[in-house]
């Protein structure tokens, strides 16, 4: 009768034991498929290489600009410029910070595109300057859209992305050197969100995905 209940004791121990087994293998299966999830960190990578191209695109057009306005330049950045937005970044989650660079970037589009037109009149047609606010502009652009997919996948589960609320103020009709004031100030301060804007992304390697597939591989 011992021998029997000891019997029974040790089959109930082993399929304990497979049970345990088991959903242990289930949970390392979500954790393994979750962090073999590559688009998150694909777009993660697609993301911070284009903020870092535009970074450096914004600097060399911000240099450019200077050497284009003569004698003077480097005082035309220090006149105080209203309704330039933030370089700052906002938030205390990853998921708010995005949102904020997100809405900043739209922002600055139309400030940019408002210095070509701008500068278009006062350059000759051949200007460098030119022909770089207008690359500038369109990887800004393409950077908004990179962004986007980017919090699809690592926030699938908030709502998605807004576009910048409003129609962005510009500047009214402004002479010569306000022109040239303005678009200093602009390009300067694109130039230090941006730089804000690739050590956020640099941030987010390593935090951001595997902070979703610990959430994942939870359930």
């Amino acid at each position: 009768m011992n021998g029997h209940v000891e019997n029974m004791h040790f089959k109930q121990s082993i399929a304990t034991l497979l049970s345990f087994l088991l959903l242990m293998g289930v949970h390392s299966t979500r954790t393994v498929g979750a962090s073999r999830n590559p688009a998150c960190k694909t777009s993660l990578q697609r993301t911070f290489r284009l903020a870092k191209l535009v970074q450096f695109e914004a600097s060399n057009v911000f240099k450019t600009y200077k050497e284009s306005q003569g004698e003077g330049s480097e005082f035309l950045c220090k006149a105080p410029v209203n309704n330039i937005p933030d370089p700052n970044i906002h938030g205390l989650e990853a998921s708010e910070r995005i949102s904020s660079i997100y809405t900043q970037l739209q922002s600055f589009i139309p400030h940019l595109k408002r210095v070509y037109e701008q500068q278009k009149d006062l350059q000759l047609p051949s200007s460098p300057l030119l022909s770089k606010l207008l690359g500038v502009s369109d990887k800004s652009w393409d950077l908004t859209l990179t962004i986007n997919d980017f919090y699809c996948h690592a926030f699938p589960n908030l709502p998605p992305l807004e576009p910048a609320g409003g129609p962005t103020t510009l500047p009214p009709p402004l002479n010569v050197f306000q022109q040239k004031v303005y678009g200093c100030v602009v390009l300067k301060t694109y130039k230090e969100f941006l730089t804000n804007v690739s050590k956020e992304f640099k941030s987010f390697k390593g935090k951001v995905c595997r902070r979703r597939m610990r959430k994942n591989a939870m359930f």
